[in-house]
């Protein structure tokens, strides 16, 4: 009998992640993925279990390897707060032209 694959959803809720996170680890080929009809991503029980152990061996070893670097945490911080630091820098700019009229 043909061994059942995992949808993301399962795969998302075996490993505690959220299915996008779910979806970048195969894009990225860390977690082995099957698409099915070029749309529907499916993965072996066993390769996540086997990805899950590997996850769970080098948080006990305290490697220290993050998943984003300093790189990718700025930049992800400028993608999402950049409407606030523009706001915030044009209010500064209008209260100082206010202060000074």
């Amino acid at each position: 009998m043909a061994e059942k694959l995992l949808t993301i959803r399962e795969v998302a809720e075996l490993l505690g992640l959220n299915e996008k996170a779910v979806v970048e680890l195969a894009e990225q080929g860390v977690i082995s993925a099957y698409k099915v009809g070029g749309v529907y991503l499916r993965f072996q029980k066993e390769q996540v279990e086997q990805y899950w152990s590997k996850r769970k061996t080098a948080q006990h070893k305290g490697d220290g390897q993050d998943l984003y670097t300093a790189g990718e945490r700025i930049k992800d911080f400028f993608y999402f707060y950049d409407f606030y630091i523009l706001a915030a820098v044009l209010i500064i700019a209008l209260l100082a032209i206010i202060a000074k009229g």
